[in-house]
Protein backbone atom coordinates (compact mmCIF):
# COMPACT_ATOMS: atom_id res chain seq x y z
CA UNK A 1 0.00 0.00 0.00
CA UNK A 2 2.83 2.38 0.89
CA UNK A 3 4.44 1.63 -2.45
CA UNK A 4 1.20 2.45 -4.28
CA UNK A 5 0.85 5.71 -2.34
CA UNK A 6 4.41 6.65 -3.21
CA UNK A 7 3.85 5.89 -6.89
CA UNK A 8 0.65 7.96 -6.76
CA UNK A 9 2.50 10.96 -5.31
CA UNK A 10 5.21 10.67 -7.96
CA UNK A 11 2.56 10.62 -10.68
CA UNK A 12 0.89 13.69 -9.17
CA UNK A 13 4.21 15.55 -9.18
CA UNK A 14 4.82 14.58 -12.79
CA UNK A 15 1.29 15.33 -13.97
CA UNK A 16 0.92 18.73 -12.29
CA UNK A 17 3.22 20.71 -14.62
CA UNK A 18 1.81 18.94 -17.69
CA UNK A 19 -1.76 19.78 -16.72
CA UNK A 20 -0.74 23.36 -15.90
CA UNK A 21 0.92 23.68 -19.32
CA UNK A 22 -2.18 22.31 -21.06
CA UNK A 23 -4.37 24.75 -19.12
CA UNK A 24 -2.19 27.76 -19.96
CA UNK A 25 -2.21 26.76 -23.65
CA UNK A 26 -5.84 25.67 -23.89
CA UNK A 27 -6.31 27.65 -27.11
CA UNK A 28 -3.37 26.07 -28.92
CA UNK A 29 -4.33 24.09 -32.06
CA UNK A 30 -2.42 21.06 -30.81
CA UNK A 31 -4.79 20.91 -27.83
CA UNK A 32 -7.96 21.16 -29.91
CA UNK A 33 -8.99 17.70 -28.70
CA UNK A 34 -9.26 19.06 -25.13
CA UNK A 35 -11.62 21.91 -26.02
CA UNK A 36 -14.97 21.98 -24.30
CA UNK A 37 -15.48 18.81 -22.25
CA UNK A 38 -11.72 18.16 -22.04
CA UNK A 39 -11.04 21.55 -20.49
CA UNK A 40 -13.87 21.10 -18.01
CA UNK A 41 -12.50 17.67 -17.08
CA UNK A 42 -9.03 19.14 -16.44
CA UNK A 43 -10.43 21.81 -14.12
CA UNK A 44 -12.68 19.38 -12.26
CA UNK A 45 -9.81 16.90 -11.87
CA UNK A 46 -7.47 19.62 -10.61
CA UNK A 47 -9.98 20.80 -8.00
CA UNK A 48 -10.72 17.22 -6.93
CA UNK A 49 -7.00 16.49 -6.47
CA UNK A 50 -6.55 19.64 -4.38
CA UNK A 51 -9.46 18.62 -2.15
CA UNK A 52 -8.07 15.10 -1.69
CA UNK A 53 -4.59 16.43 -0.88
CA UNK A 54 -6.00 18.85 1.70
CA UNK A 55 -8.15 16.17 3.32
CA UNK A 56 -5.12 13.92 3.64
CA UNK A 57 -3.17 16.67 5.41
CA UNK A 58 -0.62 17.27 2.67
CA UNK A 59 -0.76 21.00 3.41
CA UNK A 60 1.23 20.46 6.64
CA UNK A 61 4.55 19.80 4.89
CA UNK A 62 6.50 22.12 2.61
CA UNK A 63 6.44 19.58 -0.20
CA UNK A 64 2.71 19.06 0.27
CA UNK A 65 2.06 22.81 0.11
CA UNK A 66 4.01 23.03 -3.11
CA UNK A 67 2.09 20.11 -4.62
CA UNK A 68 -1.28 21.62 -3.63
CA UNK A 69 -0.21 24.96 -5.11
CA UNK A 70 0.81 23.29 -8.36
CA UNK A 71 -2.61 21.67 -8.67
CA UNK A 72 -4.28 25.01 -7.96
CA UNK A 73 -2.57 26.48 -11.02
CA UNK A 74 -4.53 24.76 -13.87
CA UNK A 75 -7.90 26.45 -13.14
CA UNK A 76 -6.19 29.83 -12.76
CA UNK A 77 -4.10 29.46 -15.90
CA UNK A 78 -7.07 28.20 -17.91
CA UNK A 79 -9.16 31.16 -16.77
CA UNK A 80 -6.38 33.55 -17.81
CA UNK A 81 -6.07 31.88 -21.22
CA UNK A 82 -9.82 32.04 -21.73
CA UNK A 83 -9.89 35.71 -20.73
CA UNK A 84 -7.12 36.46 -23.25
CA UNK A 85 -9.08 34.66 -25.97
CA UNK A 86 -12.29 36.56 -25.15
CA UNK A 87 -10.49 39.93 -25.17
CA UNK A 88 -8.99 39.16 -28.57
CA UNK A 89 -12.38 38.03 -29.85
CA UNK A 90 -14.01 41.20 -28.50
CA UNK A 91 -11.42 43.33 -30.29
CA UNK A 92 -12.03 41.55 -33.62
CA UNK A 93 -15.82 41.64 -33.36
CA UNK A 94 -15.55 45.33 -32.44
CA UNK A 95 -13.68 46.19 -35.64
CA UNK A 96 -15.19 49.10 -37.52
CA UNK A 97 -17.15 48.63 -40.74
CA UNK A 98 -14.25 50.21 -42.65
CA UNK A 99 -11.75 47.76 -41.13
CA UNK A 100 -14.05 44.81 -41.81
CA UNK A 101 -14.60 45.91 -45.41
CA UNK A 102 -10.85 46.33 -45.96
CA UNK A 103 -9.61 43.10 -44.30
CA UNK A 104 -12.55 40.69 -44.10
CA UNK A 105 -12.64 39.64 -47.79
CA UNK A 106 -9.10 38.28 -47.43
CA UNK A 107 -9.97 35.64 -44.82
CA UNK A 108 -11.44 32.17 -45.25
CA UNK A 109 -12.26 30.29 -42.05
CA UNK A 110 -13.19 26.78 -41.00
CA UNK A 111 -15.86 26.59 -38.34
CA UNK A 112 -17.60 24.37 -35.81
CA UNK A 113 -20.16 26.82 -34.45
CA UNK A 114 -22.71 28.04 -36.99
CA UNK A 115 -23.90 31.04 -34.89
CA UNK A 116 -20.29 32.16 -34.50
CA UNK A 117 -19.38 31.95 -38.18
CA UNK A 118 -22.74 33.52 -39.11
CA UNK A 119 -21.82 36.56 -37.05
CA UNK A 120 -18.44 36.83 -38.77
CA UNK A 121 -20.09 36.53 -42.17
CA UNK A 122 -22.78 39.09 -41.39
CA UNK A 123 -20.25 41.64 -40.12
CA UNK A 124 -18.08 41.17 -43.20
CA UNK A 125 -15.12 39.92 -41.15
CA UNK A 126 -14.61 36.97 -43.50
CA UNK A 127 -14.86 36.48 -47.24
CA UNK A 128 -15.21 32.73 -47.22
CA UNK A 129 -15.80 29.59 -45.20
CA UNK A 130 -14.22 26.15 -45.36
CA UNK A 131 -16.34 23.06 -44.75
CA UNK A 132 -14.85 19.71 -43.83
CA UNK A 133 -15.48 16.41 -42.02
CA UNK A 134 -16.84 17.78 -38.75
CA UNK A 135 -19.36 19.95 -40.62
CA UNK A 136 -21.00 16.88 -42.15
CA UNK A 137 -20.32 14.17 -39.53
CA UNK A 138 -23.57 12.84 -38.08
CA UNK A 139 -25.63 15.21 -40.21
CA UNK A 140 -27.58 15.05 -43.45
CA UNK A 141 -26.49 16.63 -46.69
CA UNK A 142 -29.66 18.71 -46.60
CA UNK A 143 -28.69 20.16 -43.21
CA UNK A 144 -25.29 21.33 -44.46
CA UNK A 145 -26.82 22.68 -47.66
CA UNK A 146 -29.38 24.65 -45.62
CA UNK A 147 -26.60 25.99 -43.39
CA UNK A 148 -24.59 27.27 -46.36
CA UNK A 149 -27.73 28.77 -47.89
CA UNK A 150 -28.49 30.55 -44.61
CA UNK A 151 -24.99 32.05 -44.56
CA UNK A 152 -25.39 33.32 -48.12
CA UNK A 153 -28.83 34.74 -47.27
CA UNK A 154 -27.30 36.64 -44.35
CA UNK A 155 -24.61 38.05 -46.62
CA UNK A 156 -27.22 39.18 -49.10
CA UNK A 157 -29.32 40.80 -46.36
CA UNK A 158 -26.23 42.63 -45.09
CA UNK A 159 -25.47 43.96 -48.59
CA UNK A 160 -22.24 41.94 -48.80
CA UNK A 161 -20.93 39.81 -51.69
CA UNK A 162 -21.49 36.04 -51.55
CA UNK A 163 -19.10 33.97 -49.50
CA UNK A 164 -16.57 31.76 -51.17
CA UNK A 165 -17.42 28.29 -49.81
CA UNK A 166 -14.50 25.87 -50.06
CA UNK A 167 -14.04 22.15 -49.50
CA UNK A 168 -11.17 19.71 -49.90
CA UNK A 169 -12.21 16.99 -52.37
CA UNK A 170 -9.10 15.68 -54.11
CA UNK A 171 -10.09 12.03 -54.35
CA UNK A 172 -8.18 9.16 -52.78
CA UNK A 173 -7.14 9.71 -49.16
CA UNK A 174 -8.31 13.33 -49.17
CA UNK A 175 -12.04 13.61 -49.64
CA UNK A 176 -13.23 15.38 -46.52
CA UNK A 177 -16.90 15.32 -47.51
CA UNK A 178 -16.90 11.73 -48.75
CA UNK A 179 -19.04 10.12 -47.54
CA UNK A 180 -21.77 11.25 -48.01
CA UNK A 181 -20.35 12.61 -51.26
CA UNK A 182 -19.00 10.06 -53.72
CA UNK A 183 -15.61 8.68 -52.73
CA UNK A 184 -13.53 8.84 -55.90
CA UNK A 185 -10.08 7.32 -56.45
CA UNK A 186 -7.04 9.57 -56.46
CA UNK A 187 -6.14 11.16 -59.80
CA UNK A 188 -2.87 9.22 -59.56
CA UNK A 189 -4.81 6.02 -60.34
CA UNK A 190 -5.37 7.32 -63.88
CA UNK A 191 -1.69 7.37 -64.84
CA UNK A 192 -1.77 3.78 -66.14
CA UNK A 193 -4.44 4.60 -68.75
CA UNK A 194 -3.90 5.70 -72.33
CA UNK A 195 -3.58 9.52 -72.67
CA UNK A 196 -7.06 10.04 -74.15
CA UNK A 197 -8.62 7.86 -71.50
CA UNK A 198 -6.66 9.67 -68.77
CA UNK A 199 -8.08 12.99 -69.82
CA UNK A 200 -11.63 11.70 -70.25
CA UNK A 201 -11.64 10.03 -66.85
CA UNK A 202 -10.04 13.01 -65.09
CA UNK A 203 -12.63 15.34 -66.63
CA UNK A 204 -15.37 12.99 -65.44
CA UNK A 205 -13.91 13.05 -61.91
CA UNK A 206 -13.96 16.85 -62.04
CA UNK A 207 -17.59 16.92 -63.13
CA UNK A 208 -18.64 14.49 -60.39
CA UNK A 209 -16.88 16.50 -57.71
CA UNK A 210 -18.21 19.74 -59.16
CA UNK A 211 -21.85 18.63 -59.39
CA UNK A 212 -21.87 17.31 -55.86
CA UNK A 213 -20.09 20.30 -54.35
CA UNK A 214 -22.27 22.76 -56.25
CA UNK A 215 -25.32 20.89 -54.99
CA UNK A 216 -24.17 21.66 -51.44
CA UNK A 217 -23.47 25.32 -52.19
CA UNK A 218 -19.68 24.86 -52.32
CA UNK A 219 -18.11 26.98 -55.08
CA UNK A 220 -14.37 26.34 -54.61
CA UNK A 221 -12.54 23.03 -54.42
CA UNK A 222 -9.07 23.00 -52.86
CA UNK A 223 -7.82 20.63 -55.54
CA UNK A 224 -6.01 19.36 -57.55
CA UNK A 225 -2.55 18.63 -56.15
CA UNK A 226 0.14 19.57 -58.69
CA UNK A 227 3.23 18.68 -56.65
CA UNK A 228 5.37 16.09 -58.41
CA UNK A 229 5.27 12.66 -56.81
CA UNK A 230 8.43 12.05 -54.75
CA UNK A 231 10.59 9.02 -55.62
CA UNK A 232 9.92 7.47 -52.19
CA UNK A 233 6.19 7.13 -51.58
CA UNK A 234 6.33 7.17 -47.77
CA UNK A 235 8.50 9.69 -45.96
CA UNK A 236 8.95 9.01 -42.25
CA UNK A 237 9.07 12.75 -41.52
CA UNK A 238 5.81 13.37 -43.42
CA UNK A 239 3.14 12.73 -40.79
CA UNK A 240 0.07 14.38 -42.31
CA UNK A 241 0.81 15.77 -45.77
CA UNK A 242 1.34 12.28 -47.25
CA UNK A 243 2.18 13.85 -50.59
CA UNK A 244 3.47 10.56 -51.96
CA UNK A 245 -0.10 9.26 -51.95
CA UNK A 246 -1.75 12.48 -53.14
CA UNK A 247 0.53 13.61 -55.97
CA UNK A 248 -0.48 12.51 -59.47
CA UNK A 249 2.82 11.51 -61.07
CA UNK A 250 6.55 12.18 -61.33
CA UNK A 251 6.25 13.32 -64.98
CA UNK A 252 5.23 17.02 -65.26
CA UNK A 253 3.53 16.41 -68.60
CA UNK A 254 1.31 13.67 -67.15
CA UNK A 255 0.46 15.85 -64.14
CA UNK A 256 -0.42 18.76 -66.46
CA UNK A 257 -2.65 16.66 -68.71
CA UNK A 258 -4.61 14.95 -65.93
CA UNK A 259 -4.92 18.08 -63.78
CA UNK A 260 -6.02 20.24 -66.75
CA UNK A 261 -8.77 17.78 -67.62
CA UNK A 262 -9.90 17.54 -64.00
CA UNK A 263 -10.06 21.34 -63.69
CA UNK A 264 -11.98 21.55 -66.95
CA UNK A 265 -14.61 19.16 -65.61
CA UNK A 266 -14.80 21.00 -62.31
CA UNK A 267 -15.20 24.42 -63.93
CA UNK A 268 -17.98 23.16 -66.20
CA UNK A 269 -20.14 22.85 -63.09
CA UNK A 270 -19.36 26.39 -61.90
CA UNK A 271 -16.98 25.25 -59.15
CA UNK A 272 -13.50 26.77 -59.08
CA UNK A 273 -10.26 24.81 -58.70
CA UNK A 274 -7.23 25.52 -56.50
CA UNK A 275 -3.80 24.39 -57.65
CA UNK A 276 -1.55 23.36 -54.78
CA UNK A 277 1.03 23.50 -53.18
CA UNK A 278 3.33 25.96 -54.99
CA UNK A 279 6.37 26.04 -55.06
CA UNK A 280 6.03 22.27 -54.64
CA UNK A 281 6.44 19.98 -51.65
CA UNK A 282 7.24 16.71 -53.41
CA UNK A 283 10.96 17.27 -52.79
CA UNK A 284 10.51 18.36 -49.17
CA UNK A 285 11.03 15.82 -46.40
CA UNK A 286 9.73 17.82 -43.41
CA UNK A 287 5.98 18.07 -42.79
CA UNK A 288 4.93 21.74 -42.67
CA UNK A 289 1.89 20.79 -40.59
CA UNK A 290 4.38 20.72 -37.72
CA UNK A 291 7.76 22.15 -38.71
CA UNK A 292 9.46 24.71 -40.92
CA UNK A 293 10.79 23.19 -44.16
CA UNK A 294 13.23 24.21 -46.89
CA UNK A 295 13.05 23.63 -50.63
CA UNK A 296 16.71 23.90 -51.67
CA UNK A 297 16.33 23.05 -55.38
CA UNK A 298 17.69 25.69 -57.83
CA UNK A 299 15.02 27.80 -59.53
CA UNK A 300 16.18 26.77 -63.01
CA UNK A 301 15.58 23.11 -62.17
CA UNK A 302 12.15 23.85 -60.67
CA UNK A 303 11.13 25.84 -63.74
CA UNK A 304 11.99 22.88 -65.95
CA UNK A 305 10.17 20.31 -63.81
CA UNK A 306 8.02 21.04 -60.73
CA UNK A 307 6.61 24.34 -61.93
CA UNK A 308 5.57 23.23 -65.42
CA UNK A 309 2.16 21.85 -64.30
CA UNK A 310 1.36 25.03 -62.37
CA UNK A 311 2.11 27.27 -65.33
CA UNK A 312 0.32 24.99 -67.78
CA UNK A 313 -2.93 24.65 -65.82
CA UNK A 314 -2.99 28.32 -64.81
CA UNK A 315 -2.71 29.35 -68.46
CA UNK A 316 -5.83 27.36 -69.44
CA UNK A 317 -8.13 27.84 -66.44
CA UNK A 318 -9.53 30.26 -63.90
CA UNK A 319 -7.92 28.37 -61.03
CA UNK A 320 -6.71 29.89 -57.79
CA UNK A 321 -3.16 29.15 -56.66
CA UNK A 322 -2.36 27.92 -53.16
CA UNK A 323 1.11 28.73 -51.86
CA UNK A 324 2.60 26.39 -49.28
CA UNK A 325 4.69 27.10 -46.20
CA UNK A 326 8.01 25.78 -47.52
CA UNK A 327 10.94 28.18 -47.76
CA UNK A 328 12.26 28.53 -51.30
CA UNK A 329 15.85 29.11 -50.22
CA UNK A 330 17.18 30.13 -53.65
CA UNK A 331 14.71 33.03 -53.78
CA UNK A 332 13.95 34.01 -50.17
CA UNK A 333 15.81 32.06 -47.48
CA UNK A 334 14.31 34.13 -44.65
CA UNK A 335 10.60 33.33 -44.92
CA UNK A 336 8.17 30.72 -46.21
CA UNK A 337 6.87 31.14 -49.76
CA UNK A 338 3.35 31.78 -48.43
CA UNK A 339 4.41 35.20 -47.14
CA UNK A 340 7.38 35.98 -49.37
CA UNK A 341 7.09 39.02 -51.62
CA UNK A 342 10.01 37.74 -53.69
CA UNK A 343 8.06 34.57 -54.46
CA UNK A 344 4.53 35.94 -54.84
CA UNK A 345 5.13 39.38 -56.32
CA UNK A 346 8.45 38.51 -57.91
CA UNK A 347 7.77 35.12 -59.50
CA UNK A 348 4.01 34.47 -59.59
CA UNK A 349 2.86 38.00 -60.41
CA UNK A 350 6.00 39.39 -62.05
CA UNK A 351 7.66 36.62 -64.05
CA UNK A 352 4.55 34.56 -64.73
CA UNK A 353 2.13 37.47 -65.08
CA UNK A 354 -0.53 35.61 -63.10
CA UNK A 355 -3.23 38.00 -61.86
CA UNK A 356 -5.65 35.46 -60.42
CA UNK A 357 -6.30 34.67 -56.76
CA UNK A 358 -3.38 33.53 -54.63
CA UNK A 359 -4.14 31.97 -51.27
CA UNK A 360 -2.07 30.57 -48.43
CA UNK A 361 -2.15 27.06 -47.14
CA UNK A 362 -3.69 26.78 -43.67
CA UNK A 363 -2.08 29.36 -41.37
CA UNK A 364 -2.75 27.07 -38.40
CA UNK A 365 -0.02 24.74 -39.65
CA UNK A 366 3.03 24.57 -37.41
CA UNK A 367 5.45 26.03 -39.97
CA UNK A 368 3.64 29.36 -39.58
CA UNK A 369 1.62 29.23 -36.38
CA UNK A 370 4.48 28.11 -34.12
CA UNK A 371 6.61 31.01 -35.34
CA UNK A 372 5.75 34.72 -35.65
CA UNK A 373 2.28 34.36 -37.11
CA UNK A 374 1.55 38.10 -36.95
CA UNK A 375 4.63 38.90 -39.00
CA UNK A 376 3.62 36.22 -41.51
CA UNK A 377 0.09 37.65 -41.86
CA UNK A 378 1.30 41.20 -42.51
CA UNK A 379 3.99 40.01 -44.92
CA UNK A 380 1.53 37.80 -46.80
CA UNK A 381 -0.89 40.68 -47.40
CA UNK A 382 1.95 42.99 -48.43
CA UNK A 383 3.33 40.30 -50.75
CA UNK A 384 0.08 40.17 -52.72
CA UNK A 385 -1.68 37.18 -51.16
CA UNK A 386 -5.42 37.56 -51.70
CA UNK A 387 -6.87 34.99 -49.34
CA UNK A 388 -5.57 33.79 -45.98
CA UNK A 389 -6.83 30.36 -44.96
CA UNK A 390 -7.59 29.46 -41.32
CA UNK A 391 -8.93 25.93 -41.72
CA UNK A 392 -8.00 23.30 -39.13
CA UNK A 393 -8.89 25.32 -36.03
CA UNK A 394 -11.34 28.10 -36.80
CA UNK A 395 -10.97 29.57 -33.30
CA UNK A 396 -7.50 30.77 -34.35
CA UNK A 397 -9.22 33.20 -36.71
CA UNK A 398 -9.45 35.77 -33.93
CA UNK A 399 -5.72 35.68 -33.30
CA UNK A 400 -4.84 35.77 -36.98
CA UNK A 401 -7.36 38.46 -37.91
CA UNK A 402 -6.15 40.57 -34.99
CA UNK A 403 -2.66 40.38 -36.48
CA UNK A 404 -4.00 41.98 -39.68
CA UNK A 405 -6.09 44.44 -37.66
CA UNK A 406 -3.10 45.62 -35.63
CA UNK A 407 -1.01 45.79 -38.80
CA UNK A 408 -3.63 48.04 -40.40
CA UNK A 409 -3.94 50.26 -37.33
CA UNK A 410 -0.17 50.65 -37.15
CA UNK A 411 0.13 51.51 -40.84
CA UNK A 412 2.09 48.35 -41.69
CA UNK A 413 -0.19 47.18 -44.51
CA UNK A 414 0.49 48.23 -48.10
CA UNK A 415 -2.61 50.09 -49.30
CA UNK A 416 -1.74 49.57 -52.98
CA UNK A 417 -1.39 45.82 -52.45
CA UNK A 418 -4.73 45.67 -50.64
CA UNK A 419 -6.44 47.60 -53.44
CA UNK A 420 -4.99 45.34 -56.14
CA UNK A 421 -5.98 42.28 -54.14
CA UNK A 422 -9.53 43.56 -53.73
CA UNK A 423 -9.83 43.83 -57.52
CA UNK A 424 -8.55 40.28 -57.98
CA UNK A 425 -11.00 38.93 -55.41
CA UNK A 426 -13.88 40.67 -57.14
CA UNK A 427 -12.89 39.14 -60.49
CA UNK A 428 -12.61 35.74 -58.83
CA UNK A 429 -15.86 35.98 -56.83
CA UNK A 430 -18.45 33.17 -57.07
CA UNK A 431 -20.75 35.40 -59.11
CA UNK A 432 -18.06 36.23 -61.65
CA UNK A 433 -16.91 32.62 -61.79
CA UNK A 434 -20.47 31.45 -62.38
CA UNK A 435 -20.95 33.97 -65.20
CA UNK A 436 -17.77 32.74 -66.84
CA UNK A 437 -18.60 29.05 -66.47
CA UNK A 438 -19.22 27.25 -69.72
CA UNK A 439 -22.32 25.48 -68.41
CA UNK A 440 -25.00 25.99 -65.83
CA UNK A 441 -24.47 24.43 -62.41
CA UNK A 442 -26.28 21.09 -62.23
CA UNK A 443 -28.87 20.83 -59.47
CA UNK A 444 -28.51 17.58 -57.54
CA UNK A 445 -31.51 15.27 -57.52
CA UNK A 446 -32.93 15.13 -53.99
CA UNK A 447 -33.76 11.42 -54.22
CA UNK A 448 -30.37 10.45 -55.64
CA UNK A 449 -28.20 13.24 -54.31
CA UNK A 450 -24.80 11.90 -55.27
CA UNK A 451 -25.36 9.56 -58.18
CA UNK A 452 -22.69 9.48 -60.85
Amino acid sequence: MQLLCRIGRILLWLAAPLVAFAAANKNDPYLLVLRGAGNIALVVASIAIVIVLLRRGRWRSIGGKLLVTLWCLPPVLMSAAHLGFELRKHDVLGASAIEARQLGPHFMVGYSSFPEVARLAEQGLIGGVYVTRHNIRGRTVEALRAEITALQDQRRAAGLPPLVVAADQEGGIVGHLAPPLTKLPALATLTGLAPDEQRAKAEEFGRIHGRELAGLGVNLNLAPVLDLKPPVRRNRLDFHTLIGYRAIATDPAVVSAIASAYVRGLEETGVGATLKHFPGIGRVRTDTHHFSANLDTPVRELEATDWLPFREVLSHSRSALMVGHVTLTAVDPDRAASHSKRVIEGIIRGQWGYQGVVMTDDLVMGAIYQNDVCKAVVEAINAGVDRLLVAYDGAQFYRIFQCALEGSRQGKLDAAMLSASEARLQRGSPIEQARAASSVVHVVDKNQPFAN
